[in-house]
């Protein structure tokens, strides 16, 4: 390619022996130019770029620069990033300025798919490179690695077109990809929803969804049915509790949650959503004519061997009805004591309360918090054989052999209240109430309680010592709730770190502090770094972390004289028994979650 010469002519001749350049490839002239002065002038790096930007001040650029004397051998990223003068993301948008590229941050909506589909998902994230839209003729990519020219080159030859490259940082190809292509679902579905897609009457469904017959004839078909069935079994392997499945104006947005978390699992096109719910609908005995109003069901199901309940909430919404299946699956319910996370002051004192014979204990914490685990839990424990054990339960979540349960029905009368009021004509021992929700059913429990039954129940409060308050809201006078109330705990559940990719962290600045104060040093902390086992979150299960308040005889007069809120918490404080912060902090010390999961959910304690 270049036509070296002998050493007389090498001096005038080393520029002219270059090849014709394009317009665009000129700046490799840059690389050498015999022309220039013997004394080297200063090139235009990161740091001035920093500097130009506003991100360094002109001290921070002469430490800078004394560091790279010092240290001429090391990269300046490095060097910046050591000093923390500047963010990952700023460095990147600085070495897009210098290479005279555009930096932009990516938006997986704005994505055009055509483009996108140009190049493999795997061949995107493993280059961390990705066509974003079409300039005209021109393919503009995005990449995180500007100066990987070859990279590059490969693309233009891969798509056949001339590209335009613009810089983002990594993590936005990432989710970029993960929304476009959908890595974790295989094949066969993609061919289903093909398959669904090509078919006439599928594309007719929202000229047709006047016509209920023709909605049910086409919910019925193979394809659609082979989807739904995918559709939950999928969920159940991934370990979701819920599916969403969301009608927007372009598509229909299927989301799992996954340990209390969403995450976006696939998007079908808009003309199956019609199909799918009515689908379910049939599964679950509902009315698929009737579309204005919610409406619930139930499916029952064998996944794996193992039964499997699902429960079908319908919304209607302004594109169509969105569904939420609720998965529950015995695994995750039943449960030995020992395997909720309890710390061993807290399981014997808790054991020592479901073995008393009468009285009230309480499970409080917010919806999906784990209450009803830890009181099926409870009644697991429980001698079944020998007691008559009884639960009211809105809905039944799963069938234990041992137990007599009540399922409410509100619309023909059989309330929490008048179950309640019929099981105690029942001789029960123990009583489980799915929830106390009004004066009459709280007052018809304290009465259980005191003439010798034990009354489990939840209670939605933030925290333990709140229950109380909120019994006193309710309509149950103090002495009452004196008398009766054995115990209260209130749990949380927070996202354990992913044993495949745990590892190390250092802290933070802003963390040292909080972290001093309650006794964990710096190298006792750890994280997930993401891994395909857990969807690059970095976390993978729950674990529960839990306040216990026992009533004692000092609780009890001072819930009769003063029940607020502000004086039963600092009559828990006073009694040094640990908070839900205080137990999630002892998880965070033992490894097994992080500091950020347990202030997500305490922070607004």
């Amino acid at each position: 390619m270049f036509n070296f010469r002998s050493k007389n002519h090498q001096k005038h001749t080393a520029v002219a022996t270059l090849p014709d350049l394009g317009q665009d490839d000129r700046g490799l002239c840059n690389l050498y130019d015999p022309h220039e002065s013997e004394q080297l002038k200063h090139v235009r790096d990161i740091a001035d770029v920093l500097e130009e930007t506003g991100k360094l001040n002109s001290a921070q650029l002469g430490q800078l620069r004394q560091a790279m004397a010092q240290k001429p051998e090391a990269d300046i990223c490095e060097i910046i990033v050591a000093m923390r003068f500047a963010s990952d993301d700023d460095i990147l948008a600085a070495r897009a300025s210098l290479f005279g590229f555009e930096f932009r941050r990516l938006d997986p909506e704005k994505v055009d798919k055509a483009a996108f589909g140009l190049l493999d998902g795997e061949y995107i994230k493993s280059n961390s490179v990705c066509p974003i839209e079409f300039d005209g003729p021109v393919l503009v990519v995005a990449t995180s690695k500007p100066s990987d020219i070859f990279v590059l080159d490969d693309v233009k030859r891969r798509t056949g077109k001339n590209i335009k490259v613009i810089v983002c940082v990594e993590s936005d190809i990432k989710k970029v990809c993960d929304a476009l292509t959908e890595t974790h679902l295989d094949g066969s579905v993609d061919e289903i929803i093909e398959d669904a897609t090509s078919q006439s009457d599928i594309q007719l469904i929202q000229d047709q969804v006047q016509e209920n017959e023709d909605l049910e004839k086409i919910a019925g078909e193979s394809p659609i049915i082979k989807f739904v069935n995918y559709l939950i079994s999928h969920a159940i392997r991934e370990g979701a509790s819920d599916i969403h499945i969301e009608p927007k104006e372009a598509h229909s947005k299927i989301r799992y949650r996954i340990d209390g978390i969403l995450f976006d699992a696939m998007k079908p096109p808009v003309t199956m959503h019609s199909a799918v719910v009515s689908r379910l609908k049939i599964m679950s005995n509902l009315d698929i004519s009737e579309r204005r109003v919610p409406q619930d069901g139930r499916i029952a199901a064998i996944a794996g061997g193992r039964p499997i309940d699902l429960r079908i909430s319908t919304l209607p919404t302004c594109h169509g009805e969105k569904v939420v299946i609720r998965i529950l699956d015995s695994r995750s319910i039943l449960r030995t004591l020992e395997d909720l996370g309890m710390s061993d002051e807290v399981l014997v004192k808790f054991r020592a309360e479901i073995d008393r014979p009468h009285g009230i204990l309480l499970v409080t914490g917010p919806t999906g918090s784990g209450k009803t685990t830890t009181l099926y839990s409870a009644l697991n424990h429980m001698d079944g054989s020998t007691m008559n054990v009884s639960t009211v339960e809105d809905p039944v979540e799963y069938h234990l052999a041992f137990c007599n349960q009540v399922q409410v029905i509100e619309k023909i009368g059989l309330s929490f209240s008048a179950a309640l009021r019929s099981l105690l004509r029942q001789d029960p021992d123990v009583i489980m109430l799915g929830e106390i929700r009004d004066s009459e059913t709280a007052r018809i429990a304290v009465q259980a309680a005191l003439t010798g039954h034990l009354v489990l129940s939840t209670l939605h409060t933030n925290d333990a010592p709140s229950s109380v308050t909120r019994l006193v809201d309710i309509g149950v006078e103090p002495y009452l709730i004196g008398a009766a109330l054995n115990a209260v705990l209130a749990q949380r559940l927070v996202r354990k770190i992913c044993s495949h990719c745990k590892e190390n962290m250092p802290a933070t600045d802003s963390m040292k502090p909080m972290l001093e104060k309650v006794g964990i040093g710096e190298n006792e902390l750890f994280h997930g770094a993401g891994c395909q086992q857990c969807r690059n979150s970095g976390y993978s299960g729950r674990i529960g972390i839990y306040e216990f308040l026992m009533v004692d005889d000092a609780f009890r007069d001072m819930i009769t004289k003063d029940p607020s809120t502000s004086n039963m918490r600092k009559a828990f404080a006073a009694s040094r028994q640990a908070s839900l912060f205080d137990d999630g902090m002892l998880k965070v010390r033992a490894g097994m979650t992080t500091v950020e999961e347990v202030l997500r959910v305490t922070e607004s304690l």
